[in-house]
């Protein structure tokens, strides 16, 4: 078996061996304790969970707006997750019903964890970033020089896949790059490069914007290297569309309206969500992590930029970019192969 194939198969048994963890809730803490699902008169609790990034910026104008309630949604949990992966934690453990997610988390959590979900809706498109200290890197080729310190969030999430994306297409020497990649969550990439532990590190948004109010440069995107991206989505379980495919539909016209208001009121919509992200941050973030980057500051204009320039927010969704996501992870060793249309349950978009 030839080194990259060997590599593939290991990191393939560390996905499943992981998801096998997860599932006995022994990873990965939400900020907000939750607990099971349960019934409120003849409509269903709601459990909602969303990454802690501004990719979920249109559940928080939801929320601040008052939108679950009005519509009669009992949201009687709004978790925040470190990472995506974190979150597909807690789908596999039960604890989530609803989520904002990125994709690719989502199809690990299908493919590995078995939890069985739809994804109904987009959020945005892109959202990811590869952030260097200009004074070390000046040119993707560099990251192939030898003290060049890299980071990026762990095997199987959407910056890995990225950092993947970019080897490919820059033709750098995949071995080279991988053995000097350090695993750990955005927050983190770009804590240690301010702190000059690493000098480039691959991270989602709005950790790269927010890198660039520190003096740090986003070298490329996800629209660099991976064209229409599918970046975050609203994925819910199977049996909420089963036994209440009302609520499914009101949360993903929620959503619109939330993906609406960021294009019609940006301001506002970044303001929120910066507010959000800032208390979120307080519950979610490690202690030391947490005091650290209480002095970097979630601010509206980071928002704004990230929401209106490094994301392209739509619930517009293609099954063929879905496709081409999950025939990534699978090229990579990360999962099985499966066909979108497993995952897929887009029938609540745009309908009145």
């Amino acid at each position: 078996m030839g080194k990259f194939k060997l590599r593939g198969f290991l990191i393939k048994v560390s996905l499943k061996v992981l998801f096998a963890l997860l599932l006995l809730g022994t990873l990965f803490v939400p900020s907000v304790a939750s607990g099971g699902l349960s019934r409120k008169g003849r409509g269903e609790t709601i459990h909602m969970a969303v990454e802690f990034v501004d990719h979920a910026a249109s559940a928080h104008i939801a929320k601040s707006k008052g939108w679950f309630q009005a519509n009669g949604l009992d949201v009687t949990v709004f978790d925040n997750y470190i990472t995506g992966m974190a979150l597909a934690a807690a789908l596999t453990r039960g604890d989530i019903n609803v989520a904002y997610v990125c994709l690719i988390p989502a199809i690990n959590a299908y493919a590995n964890g078995k939890v069985p979900i739809k994804v109904v809706a987009g959020t945005h498109k892109y959202g990811y970033g590869l952030l260097v200290n200009p004074n070390k890197v000046k040119a993707v080729k560099d990251l192939e020089k030898p003290g060049i310190r890299l980071a990026c969030p762990r095997e199987g999430s959407p910056t890995d896949a990225v950092m993947h994306k970019m080897i490919e297409k820059y033709r750098l020497d995949k071995d080279t790059i991988l053995k000097k990649v350090r695993r750990m969550p955005p927050p983190k990439v770009l804590l240690a490069l301010k702190m000059g532990q690493i000098d480039a590190g691959f991270c989602c948004e709005q950790f790269p914007t927010m890198g660039e109010e520190l003096g740090f440069k986003v070298l490329l995107t996800a629209q660099d290297v991976w064209p229409q991206m599918q970046g975050s989505v609203l994925i819910v379980k199977d049996a909420l569309i089963r036994d209440h495919p009302e609520i499914v539909k009101k949360l993903v016209k929620i959503t619109e309206r939330g993906i609406q208001y960021i294009h019609e009121h940006p301001v506002d919509a970044a303001t929120i969500a910066a507010g959000a992200l800032t208390v979120a941050g307080k519950k979610v973030l490690p202690l030391k992590i947490g005091k650290i980057a209480s002095g970097l500051g979630i601010t509206p204009q980071v928002i704004l930029r990230s929401l209106t320039t490094r994301m392209e927010c739509t619930t517009d969704i293609d099954p063929v970019q879905v496709q081409k996501s999950i025939n990534y992870m699978a090229k990579l060793g990360y999962i099985k192969w499966f066909k979108a249309e497993e995952i897929l349950d887009l029938r609540f978009l745009h309908n009145e």
